[in-house]
C-alpha cells in the first residue's frame, strides 16, 4: 500500500516520525498537483471540513469518480456550528452540505459525533473509529517522583474558548484546594489567553495559577509526568487526543460531558462532569481530596485502559478496513449503474 501524504500548511514536509516510510510520499503545491505527482489514488482521505482546499478536494473526487471519506474532526458539532454560524451558514449553502452529500463514507471518532452527523440527513454511511495513541516506554527515570508538598493540576491544550478555561479558573477559585497548584499550557488563539488571565486576576489566585505558553516535545511530555491530575473543562471536543494523552502517560483525568469520555468513572481512571462551574467544582473537590497513592492507582488502570483501545495496530486494522469496504462498495455500486445503463 502507498499513501500520498498532501496538507495545505506543508506540515507534511518536515514531519521526523514519518520521514523513513518508504511507501509514504509527501505531496507538495496545490492539491491538484499534489494528486499529478501522486496519481489516481484507490479512495481520498480528507480530514475537515469548511476550507477550501476540502471543497477542491470533493470536487476532484468527484470529477474523476474517487471513492472519498471525510474525517468530519468536531466540525458539525453543535457547539462548532455556532460558532462563527454566519460564515458557516453561507459556507454550508454554497458548498459545504453538497460537498458532504458526495463524500461516500464519513468517519467519526467517537459514538456522539456519528449521533450528531446524523442529524446532517444525508444519507452518507459512518464509521466510527476512535484516534490512534501513542503510549510511550516509561523507563525507571520517567517514574513519577516522591509525593510533592504542592501537588499539580495540569490543562494541556489550545487557550481558546471552545476548552472552558474561564469556568475552570471560576471552579478554582471556589474550591482553592489546598496544596495544588494549576498549569495552564498551549498557544493562545484569538487572543482569549488575555480573558482567562483576567479571570485569574479578579479571582485573586495569581499564587496558584500559572500560564505556561504553548509547549511540545519533551517539555509536553515532562509536564505529563510531573503533574498529578489532568484536567480538560471543555464545552466539546469530537475526540480529546489530550484525554488519550494524558492517560498514555498514567494521569487521572478530570474532563466533562462535553468530550466523548463517559467511561472514565466505570474504568476507575477519571471523571465526566458537567460543563459547569458547579460540575467542575464538584469534580475538583472529589479529585484533590483523594490521597496521592490514589490517583497515581486511578492513573494506572487509565493507561491500561488506552494501551488496550486505541494502540496503533488496532487503530490501523480499522481504518484499512473501512477503506477496503468504502472502495468495494463504490466499485459495485458502479457495476451496477453502468448494468442499468446498458
Amino acid at each position: 500500500m502507498h499513501v500520498g501524504f498532501w496538507a495545505a500548511n506543508r506540515s507534511n514536509t518536515g514531519d521526523s516520525l514519518l520521514c523513513c516510510q518508504p511507501r509514504l510520499h509527501r505531496l507538495a503545491g496545490t492539491v491538484e498537483e499534489g494528486l499529478e505527482r501522486f496519481g489516481t489514488p484507490d479512495i481520498i482521505h480528507d480530514n475537515g471540513i469548511w476550507l477550501w482546499h476540502n471543497h477542491q478536494l470533493a470536487e476532484l473526487a468527484k470529477q474523476y469518480g474517487i471513492p472519498r471519506v471525510v474525517s468530519i474532526r468536531g466540525m458539525l458539532e453543535p457547539w462548532a456550528i455556532n460558532h462563527k454560524w454566519l460564515k458557516k451558514r453561507i459556507a454550508w449553502w454554497l458548498y459545504q452540505r453538497r460537498d458532504l452529500k458526495w463524500a461516500d463514507c464519513y468517519h467519526a471518532t467517537s459514538p456522539s459525533e456519528a449521533r450528531n452527523l446524523e442529524r446532517v440527513k444525508l444519507g452518507v454511511p459512518t464509521r466510527v473509529i476512535p484516534n490512534g495513541v501513542d503510549v510511550p516506554e516509561l523507563g525507571p527515570g520517567d517514574a513519577r517522583k516522591a509525593f510533592p508538598k504542592i501537588k499539580t493540576a495540569l490543562f494541556l491544550g489550545r487557550i481558546y474558548p471552545v476548552k472552558g478555561l474561564p469556568t475552570l479558573v471560576q471552579a478554582w477559585a471556589r474550591v482553592r484546594p489546598n496544596g495544588w497548584h494549576l498549569q495552564i499550557a498551549g498557544p493562545d488563539e484569538a487572543g482569549h489567553r488575555a480573558e482567562v488571565e483576567r479571570e485569574i486576576r479578579t479571582a485573586g489566585l495569581e499564587n496558584t495559577v500559572s500560564h505556561l505558553g504553548p509547549v511540545a516535545g519533551e517539555h509536553k511530555r515532562s509536564l505529563f509526568l510531573k503533574a498529578d491530575l489532568f484536567v480538560l473543562p471543555t464545552y466539546s471536543e469530537s475526540f480529546g487526543m489530550v484525554v488519550a494523552e494524558a492517560l498514555a502517560h498514567g494521569l487521572p483525568v478530570l474532563t466533562t460531558t462535553g468530550a466523548p469520555w463517559p467511561m472514565l468513572p466505570e474504568r476507575g481512571c477519571g471523571w465526566c462532569v458537567p460543563p459547569t462551574v458547579d460540575g467542575i467544582a464538584a469534580g475538583l473537590r472529589q479529585a484533590t481530596s483523594l490521597d496521592p497513592h490514589v490517583l497515581r492507582s486511578m492513573g494506572a488502570k487509565g493507561r491500561e485502559f488506552v494501551a488496550a483501545e486505541f494502540g496503533w495496530d488496532r487503530i490501523t486494522k480499522q481504518f484499512i478496513a473501512m477503506y477496503e469496504d468504502v472502495v468495494e462498495n463504490k466499485r459495485a455500486s458502479s457495476r451496477i449503474f453502468q448494468q442499468t445503463v446498458v
